[in-house]
């Protein structure tokens, strides 16, 4: 029988993916990210959480500005996570606008400590969960660090991955610690898990 290696082809998608994310063409990514967040804002669970936990996206990211616009706006409680010292453990804070933001671990935008509110219930809400890609189980790869596995492991609310359809794949490979998310939404469809 064979095995295929997980950890190298893990890899290999990263770099694959990645390089896909890269050569995006600026007007196609803009168009897809709109796509992407309309879903999102008209998903039944986003209209009903209190707590939205969402990452700042980075420029080969899913563009998450809009929607975290909306849940401010909205009113729900936003938490933003903060990684602690590339230990692959983050916490999450409350932010009340961007001007909560500061350069952080990864050169990513994360939440000052200084201002924010640490969030310690983690039994509830929507977790928007990043990744280069996912399939159409909810599984995903990451950037390679853990950060969200570790979390979702102990995250009891609803998440929903995002992803461009065409950064999706039938079937990952997938370790023992991986988690699929709840949701799959793309720009395309929605796919839930549960």
């Amino acid at each position: 029988m064979f095995l295929i290696n997980v950890r190298e082809e893990k890899r290999r998608l990263r770099a694959r993916y990645r390089k896909l994310r890269e050569e995006c063409p600026p007007d196609v990514k803009a168009k897809l990210d709109k796509a992407l967040t309309q879903r999102v804002l008209d998903m039944d669970e986003y209209k009903a959480c209190d707590t939205l936990f969402i990452f700042v996206s980075s420029p080969i990211e899913c563009d998450t500005h809009g929607i975290i616009a909306d849940a401010l706006e909205s009113g729900k409680l936003v938490a933003v996570p903060r990684c602690l010292n590339k230990s692959g453990m983050m916490d999450f804070y409350k932010i009340s606008s961007f001007d909560d933001l500061e350069r952080g671990t990864f050169s990513l935008m994360e939440p000052d400590p200084e201002k924010c509110e640490k969030i310690t219930d983690r039994s509830r809400g929507l977790c928007i969960v990043p990744g280069l890609c996912f399939d159409l189980e909810g599984y995903r790869v990451g950037f390679g660090k853990g950060y969200y596995d570790r979390f979702l492991n102990e995250f009891k609310g609803t998440t929903a991955g995002i992803c461009f359809s065409k950064y999706t794949e039938k079937q990952l490979p997938r370790g023992n610690h991986d988690r699929h998310t709840d949701i799959l939404v793309t720009e395309k469809f929605i796919n839930r898990m549960k």
